[in-house]
């Protein structure tokens, strides 16, 4: 991953380098994340580490250097256990009751399949924004994260409904593309959540390098399934 800061155009234009140059850098982002998180209670860590990372690349032009980022996952290690945990007891958790209501092993029928399909879907757009308010926290202070996450979400609905829709997409197209391909998915998914909340409204300045394009980077993993994304080398 290049930790070059790239000129940023006054004009707000991009070329296709420039983009080819994100796609590269959020694939690789991606796989990091990826094998950070293989051993399941560094997840959260992981997470936290990739989002700052983005936090970096949309707010100053350049990604963090090597030794900040190493030093950021060891410093979120051990505070992101017990993250780690909750967000896998509460996820297999859904998964059960929605596995259970969908085969009517549990009285409920469509109705009670809805709601929990509501309340899976409104967790995770939660989730999304506690990612992307660690980010900005060096990838560490999760319980700051996940109020300022609640109280955002709650005084603007919308700001809770889009990474909703993102971890939605997310999902749908992790179903849809080879396994190979899920690690890219990621850098894309982490970059989209970064991009869906701190979005400018209508007739503000351009947004940041990543953010250009990053509301639409996950179609790109679409794509991935059979390309070899190789990044720029600093």
């Amino acid at each position: 991953m290049a930790s070059r800061a790239d000129p940023i155009d006054v004009g707000g234009r991009r070329d296709w380098r420039d983009v080819a140059r994100d796609a590269a850098d959020l694939a690789l982002l991606g796989i990091l994340l990826t094998l950070a998180a293989a051993p399941l209670l560094t997840a959260a860590a992981a997470l936290g580490t990739a989002s700052a990372a983005v936090h970096d690349r949309t707010r100053t032009g350049s990604w963090p250097s090597a030794r900040t980022t190493a030093r950021r996952f060891g410093r979120g290690a051990l505070p992101g256990v017990p993250v780690s945990l909750l967000a896998f007891t509460v996820a297999g958790l859904l998964a059960a009751d929605l596995a259970a209501l969908a085969t009517g092993r549990v009285p409920g029928g469509p109705v009670g399949l809805l709601v929990t399909g509501l309340v899976a879907a409104g967790l995770a757009g939660y989730a999304g924004l506690v990612v992307v308010e660690v980010g900005g926290t060096g990838g560490a202070r999760w319980r700051a994260a996940a109020r300022r996450a609640a109280r955002g979400g709650l005084d603007t609905p919308a700001r809770w409904a889009a990474p909703t829709g993102v971890v939605a997409l997310a999902g749908v197209l992790a179903v849809l593309v080879t396994p190979v391909a899920v690690p890219i998915l990621a850098g894309y998914t982490v970059a989209a959540l970064h991009a869906v909340t701190h979005r400018r409204p209508a007739g503000a300045a351009g947004p940041g390098p990543v953010s250009a394009g990053a509301a639409g980077s996950l179609s790109l993993s679409a794509g991935a399934r059979s390309t070899a994304v190789r990044p720029e080398v600093s």
